[in-house]
């Protein structure tokens, strides 16, 4: 593997879990000399500063990206297209862009709309397969992203070189890193992550409209229901957007999840212990093979 070049001057727009992680890491690997971050909460920015994942407040847009090695967009999706915008005039023709989105079809889509083609040469979409269910620069942390998936979606017209080099940096930050097409990676993350948090919060909201005491019922939960819903702690603006930009992929996983159910119900009503069984025993299987190609 060949060692990233340090970066002079890192850009931060959304200085939260990830975007602050990945500034830790750098700073961490001895990567990065300035770090300058751009976000909406004065005291979020103002506590980013004090824990030292920023160097820099940005006054404004221009004097940030000002001679800038890397932008990083770490912001929810649903802004991307509205930062795009407003970035595009101030970017330098050899800036490296990337950007931290859980979808990257609708990235990609706005970057083809905002980004002069010059910039689109050095925009490498990514996204770090890595979180916790607290958000916000108060839970960065530096090794985050060790040994976690970070997939690249580079467009047509990127540059070989932007996407090497973007690469070493993820790898710096102890990342393993991917390639895939857009739409591909869109389709995977529908059935692994967006699914998955939709059905956290949607069990969550089920309990809560079933009874007029969910508490009740919430007193005798155990582990394994606390393990489930952990994610339906995740940031509601944050997988609004997600689930909004992916919404086509995760429309066909949830009929899909939806025949499952469908198939479960029609089990019990037979009392068809036996499919049943083998219902349990094959996803059972499924997740121990997983587990066991993971260590």
């Amino acid at each position: 593997m060949t060692t990233a070049t340090a970066l002079n001057k890192l850009v931060i727009i959304g200085v939260g879990l990830i975007g602050g992680s990945f500034a830790l890491a750098l700073r961490k690997a001895g990567l990065v000399k300035h770090i300058t971050g751009i976000g909406r909460s004065p005291a979020n920015m103002q506590r980013a500063a004090e824990l030292g994942v920023i160097d820099e407040i940005a006054s404004d847009t221009a004097s940030a990206l000002h001679n800038a090695d890397l932008v990083l967009l770490a912001m929810p999706v649903g802004q991307t297209a509205a930062t795009m915008e407003r970035i595009a005039p101030h970017l330098h023709a050899n800036t490296l862009i990337t950007d931290a989105g859980s979808t990257k079809q609708d990235v990609v889509t706005a970057a083809r709309h905002y980004l002069p083609l010059q910039n689109r040469h050095h925009f490498v979409p990514g996204h770090p397969i890595a979180g916790a269910e607290h958000s916000g620069v108060q839970a960065a942390q530096a090794d985050l992203y060790t040994n976690k998936h970070v997939i690249l979606t580079p467009l047509p017209e990127t540059a070989v070189a932007a996407v090497e080099r973007v690469q070493q940096l993820w790898q710096a930050c102890g990342a393993n890193v991917s390639l895939m097409p857009a739409d591909e990676h869109d389709r995977v993350l529908a059935a692994t992550s967006h699914l998955p948090h939709l059905l956290a919060f949607t069990l969550m909201n089920h309990l809560n409209h079933s009874t007029d005491h969910p508490e009740n019922l919430l007193r005798f939960a155990g582990s394994g229901f606390r393990d489930f819903t952990r994610i339906a702690s995740s940031s509601p603006e944050m997988w609004r957007d997600i689930c909004l930009a992916n919404r086509e992929a995760l429309l066909t996983q949830i009929k899909a999840y939806q025949n499952e159910l469908n198939s479960l119900r029609e089990m019990l009503e037979k009392h068809d212990g036996e499919r049943l069984g083998q219902a349990f025993a094959q996803a059972r299987g499924m997740r121990e093979d997983w587990l066991k190609n993971k260590k």
